[in-house]
């Protein structure tokens, strides 16, 4: 289930005070996950299809179309989005697979060819009505622009928004990709200026390091877009290696990854009502 799109459905969240979760799908199971974690909540979901991702699939195709049908027969709004993608080619297969938004990463350019290359997929984009968030800065793995010092300039960040024409914008206020302990601080009084500055709503990535009082504390400064996928990986994986330690001889996959993909849906749940909270 769709509404008017992931844009308003993330503008909405800011204007309330709250945010909308976003979650990473590596196997059907998280995407199934998510889903249902989202309906228990009751609010709008996204979910995210990394670059990497379809690298280790192979394709973008079965993995995009088979989200999206899950996303679709949702009883909240849920959106498919492609995570971290470097190729145009990729981001143009996925308008053709129906996507809702993407995030193209530019990063490895200098500033004016980045603006350039961004501008161009937004213009693309938008004229099959599909949404765009990008980052300022070098982006990517753990120690990319999240690495905890480093942070996003507003007046830039504005400048950038303006000379694009992105729909979201991701900004390092010191969270970090792949944290595996949730130990992470967030810069609320820079969120607070660049929720100001920037007109669009901004994206939290590397929120997997955060707990929940500084979950809550980034969508009180501003955030509106949080995205989580290490520390809902960290549950699945926990939840097969018990199923397979309790069972040695079990053999049918359904039997160690349900438990995995239930809690999953359970964490999905309660994050998503954590983030939806006033």
């Amino acid at each position: 289930m769709t509404d008017a799109g992931i844009r308003a459905t993330v503008e909405r969240a800011r204007d309330r005070g709250t945010a909308v979760g976003a979650y990473n799908v590596v196997l059907l199971e998280h995407a199934e996950a998510i889903v249902a974690g989202a309906e228990r909540a009751g609010a709008p979901v996204i979910l995210q299809i990394s670059e990497n991702c379809v690298r280790y699939h192979g394709a973008l195709a079965p993995l995009v179309l088979a989200t999206a049908a899950i996303a679709r027969a949702a009883a909240v709004p849920a959106f498919v989005h492609l995570d971290h993608v470097e190729s145009t080619e990729l981001v143009y297969e996925g308008l053709e697979l129906g996507v809702d938004s993407v995030m193209f990463d530019a990063s490895r350019l200098d500033y004016a060819d980045n603006v350039a290359a961004t501008r161009e997929v937004v213009e693309r984009c938008h004229a099959a009505g599909v949404a765009v968030e990008a980052e300022l800065g070098e982006v990517g793995g753990k120690d990319g622009v999240h690495a905890p010092g480093a942070r996003t300039d507003p007046d830039e960040a504005a400048a950038f928004v303006a000379a694009t024409g992105v729909d979201l914008l991701a900004v390092a206020v010191g969270t970090s990709h792949a944290m595996q302990q949730r130990t992470g601080h967030v810069d609320r009084e820079l969120i607070g200026a660049l929720r100001a500055a920037v007109p669009v709503p901004l994206v939290l990535h590397g929120s997997s390091g955060l707990d929940d009082a500084e979950l809550a504390a980034a969508v009180g400064a501003g955030m509106a877009k949080i995205n989580i996928s290490t520390h809902l990986n960290g549950l699945f994986t926990h939840e097969v290696r018990a199923a397979l330690d309790a069972d040695r001889v079990v053999t049918d996959p359904r039997r160690y990854i349900a438990p995995a993909r239930e809690a999953v849906a359970a964490e999905v749940a309660r994050l998503t009502a954590l983030l939806a909270a006033r």
